[in-house]
Parts: structure tokens; sequence; C-alpha cells
């Protein structure tokens, strides 16, 4: 596969992003990593007309502005968005957040982990799967993700 794959991060948190950007820089699949700083600044970006959409989007939950769960609403609402495969990226794991945005549509839910090596599993594991495939048949027991 020699196909760039092109991921978007919304995530407020400086510190996040750039363990996120670093993670991609040694992940040895070739992408394309995008970042916006918070949810009005993701939904700016998505609705611009000459942009390259994300084969998937990484959305943190707890952002100022606009929250990922307002975003996930909004995208899903969209036709020409609703498709982005999305990846929940929070430091939350509570059953409430997963619940609900599982049965918003997100595609998986990534409790963001502290220990760099494990990020990095779980990019490659999220960026490697076929979503095309994988989204017509969600389930409860795969939505959250863990290494």
């Amino acid at each position: 596969m020699n196909e760039v794959i092109h991921i978007l991060l919304a995530d407020d948190d400086e510190d996040d992003r750039l363990f996120f950007k670093d993670a991609f820089k040694e992940i040895k699949v070739k992408t394309v990593v995008h970042i916006v700083n918070d949810g009005v600044e993701l939904m700016n970006h998505l609705l611009k007309e000459d942009i390259t959409l994300p084969h998937i989007l990484f959305l943190d939950l707890n952002m100022p502005r606009k929250s990922g769960i307002e975003c996930l609403t909004e995208i899903k609402k969209i036709p020409h968005l609703k498709e982005i495969p999305i990846s929940i990226y929070s430091t939350s794991a509570s059953d409430e957040d997963i619940e609900e945005t599982f049965v918003k549509g997100a595609n998986v839910y990534i409790k963001k982990p502290s220990d760099f090596s494990t990020l990095k599993k779980i990019l490659t594991q999220v960026i490697t799967v076929n979503w095309q495939y994988h989204t017509s048949g969600l389930n409860r027991d795969t939505f959250l993700l863990s290494i």
C-alpha cells in the first residue's frame, strides 16, 4: 500500500498533539497528519471546499469552544462528512462517554495512553483497519480499543 493516509487530529492539549505527531513519525506507514486545536477549528477545517478529507479523524472529547461530542454529532449530519471514520481519542474512559460516542456513530474509542510505545501500537492498529469494510458491523464489544 503506497497510498498516503490522511490523518486529522482535533485536540486542545499541546503535549498530546506533540506525542501524537511523534508517534506517527515513527510508524512505518505513509501519513500526512493535520492538527486542529479545538472543535470550532475542526468544523471550519472540514467544511472548507478545497481540503482532502481525512481517512481517519482522531477526536478529543474535552475541548474548549466545541466539544468532541458536539463535533461528532455535527459531522454525522453532514452528508459528505458522515462516512469519515472517527476515532474518539480521550483521557476519559467513562462508560457514559464510551456509550454516547458509540451511539452517535464513532468507529472506535481510544483512551489516551501515557506510554509512547502503547500509543504507537494503538495508532498502528487503528490506521491499518480497512474502515470501509469495518464500519458496517460496528459492535459495542470491539468499540473500546485497548492493547
